[in-house]
């Protein structure tokens, strides 16, 4: 049985707490709504990031492997003499999107040059094709990387609107509304009870009236 709030038993009050308790079932209903959704929608964004997150390690797996093969065909002052000075140039920018009140990075990123040659810092001559597939399978992994910050990042921040619509869902259907719901029995009840002591005090007097008046009890 839910506790009820300590208010006066009056009408004036019975009718603010019907009011109340109108506003918390609305919301009730509407966090629930809440709540559903953003479930429906994580669940979508931690299935893209697990396929993002085995697109990103399978690239760089790749890379890597194309990085120990270069060192292995290449002398560490050449390889590190053709990486030392990069020509291209990549610019980040980071903005929001709104996911159900939730704030959620979209990052998208510029390259100074749009030739994709410019990716390779160095000449052709001295360096192992290896490396150059390296930073080839570097760059392609890139835009899934972002794609994959972007989804934890997401998949964070919605976890954490998550639980906290939990929270206030479990609030009003658990706390609120059980003490709304049993105070505007217990306020209903009085009413109910000083009318009854009322009518009985109104018979009362009229009976003494009666009696007064004419000498008998009024059926």
């Amino acid at each position: 049985m839910a506790e009820r709030l300590q208010v006066n038993p009056t009408r004036m009050e019975l009718t603010r707490l019907k009011k109340k308790l109108a506003t918390a079932t609305r919301g009730h209903k509407l966090l629930k709504d809440k709540r559903d959704e953003l479930m429906r929608l994580f669940l979508e964004r931690v299935r893209e990031n697990r396929r993002l997150r085995k697109q990103v390690e399978a690239g760089i797996l790749a890379a890597n492997k194309d990085f120990m093969l270069a060192r292995a065909a290449m002398q560490d002052p050449v390889l590190n003499t053709a990486l030392l000075a990069p020509k291209q140039k990549v610019s980040l920018e980071s903005t929001t999107e709104n996911v159900m009140s939730v704030e959620v990075p979209k990052f998208t990123f510029h390259t100074r040059t749009p030739q994709e040659s410019d990716m390779f810092s160095y000449g052709f001559a001295f360096t192992s094709g290896d490396l150059d597939d390296a930073i080839e399978s570097l760059a392609a992994v890139f835009p899934a990387m972002l794609r994959l910050a972007e989804s934890e990042k997401a998949c964070q921040l919605m976890a954490s609107e998550i639980e906290k619509t939990r929270r206030r869902v479990n609030a009003l259907e658990h706390v609120m509304i059980p003490q709304l719901q049993e105070t505007i029995r217990y306020i209903t009840m009085k009413l109910d009870e000083n009318e009854r002591s009322t009518q009985v005090r109104l018979m009362k007097v009229k009976d003494m009236m009666l009696q007064e008046a004419h000498g008998y009890e009024s059926l």
